[in-house]
């Protein structure tokens, strides 16, 4: 199948049981039919999973000294989003 944008041949990738089409020249995406309902409900069940853990949300503290400081921050690898996950070519 070429791409629609610059007419370059696309590349079929499966992610997470999902079919992407995507375009290795201009990084467009192409989706087939119902691939995004599946991106939307795995997104959704993924925000629910995150509020029923009890993550707590950032937030500050202070001190004692006149700062303030993020008592939930953390340091290490940002974990990528469903989306991010998805997309990352």
């Amino acid at each position: 199948m070429k791409c629609p944008i610059d007419d370059a041949e696309l590349v079929m990738s499966e992610r997470q049981g999902i079919e992407i089409d995507y375009c290795p020249k201009c990084r467009g995406v192409w989706l087939d039919r119902g691939e995004l309902d599946k991106i939307i409900e795995r997104s959704a069940t993924n925000e629910m999973q995150a509020q029923d853990s009890g993550e707590p949300p950032g937030r500050e503290q202070s001190t004692g000294h006149g700062e303030h400081r993020d008592t939930y921050s953390y340091r290490g690898r940002k974990k990528k989003s469903l989306l991010g996950e998805l997309f990352d070519f």
